[in-house]
């Protein structure tokens, strides 16, 4: 009997946004990959309804459940809730703990421990006329959600009346902080069998952005296909090796800081100066075959199917017990 993983996602996904269902196309990858690697696979979307999910995943009694969860209930705020009931079961899971899920997730507090660790993160807009440039983002959301041009304020006096408009159109919480002109490092990292290995260094170009149009990777850039955003913002992993390094360290740094497990990515603003500042750490991120995680993969010659039997042998090594 083939053994079973649980591929566990928001069910709001099949009815969302590009970015939400964009994680059923990464859950039926990862499923064809499993399947070709001898496991047996079951969809599980999940609601707010913990306990039918606690009897499901009793009935089905998987090998390993691979979590896909980015929101419940459409709720990034909630992204860590599902982890806490799959350590609760002892069942093993692939991905970051709840609590670096918790941990990461509000960019309010993650920004908090980077600045106490010392590790450099664009200051928060504390209020007033503070001179820009501030870009206005989610606390909770991920995928760019609400970024365009019109996150980018150059004064301070404006900023609240485009938290004020983000919170009337998309609900939820939101906040602003330095936007540092520069270039997108963004530095992912997988649990291979030895040991955390950083992957290659990928820089996000903005080619043809005219003057005055920000050079952010916003919501457009990510989901609209036919937008001069999408077009126009192109991954290349030609970084130069110094400042490839010192990203590295700094992502394996974010790793160790967080307690992160099973694979993660940490994004960067590098200032003209050189100074690299962290801008978020991704615990989780997509892995969907055109998704950034999985061209560096690729960059690094590691096979996509190595890549989701890594996930799995973490996971069931990091379970009670140790089952791997």
């Amino acid at each position: 009997m083939r053994a079973k993983v649980a591929l566990v996602y928001d069910a709001r996904a099949e009815t969302g946004r590009p970015d939400a269902s964009d994680t059923l196309v990464e859950a039926r990858a990862i499923a064809a990959v499993l399947e070709a690697n001898g496991y047996g696979t079951v969809m599980l979307p999940v609601g707010l309804d913990l306990g039918a999910l606690e009897r499901k995943l009793r009935e089905l009694a998987p090998y390993a459940v691979f979590n896909l969860v980015e929101s419940l209930d459409g709720r990034g705020e909630l992204v860590h809730v599902v982890p806490a009931l799959l350590e609760s079961l002892g069942v093993a899971f692939t991905g970051c703990s709840s609590l670096a899920l918790a941990a990461t997730s509000n960019k309010l507090a993650a920004k908090k421990t980077l600045a106490a660790a010392d590790i450099a993160t664009p200051p928060v807009f504390a209020g007033g006329a503070n001179p820009g440039p501030w870009i206005v983002k989610s606390v909770f959301e991920h995928s760019s959600l609400g970024i365009d041009d019109s996150s980018v304020v150059d004064r301070g006096d404006d900023v609240a009346a485009v938290l004020a408009a983000r919170r009337a159109e998309l609900g939820g919480e939101w906040f602003a902080e330095r936007f540092v002109p520069g270039r997108e490092l963004n530095v992912a990292v997988i649990a291979a069998p030895e040991r955390p290995r950083v992957l290659p260094v990928a820089e996000i170009r903005f080619e043809g952005f005219p003057p005055g149009k920000p050079a952010i990777v916003g919501y457009a850039a990510k989901w609209h296909v036919d937008s001069f955003e999408y077009r126009n913002t192109v991954r290349s992993f030609a970084v130069e090796p110094e400042l490839a390094v010192r990203a590295e360290r700094l992502a394996l740094a974010c790793w160790e800081l967080f307690g992160l497990d099973g694979y993660a990515r940490v994004d960067f603003r590098v200032a003209e100066a050189g100074l690299a500042f962290v801008l978020e750490v991704n615990a989780n991120p997509c892995l969907a075959p055109d998704a950034g995680f999985a061209a560096a993969l690729e960059q690094a010659h590691i096979g996509f199917a190595d890549a989701i039997e890594w996930l799995i042998a973490d996971a069931r090594r990091r379970a009670p017990g140790g089952r791997g």
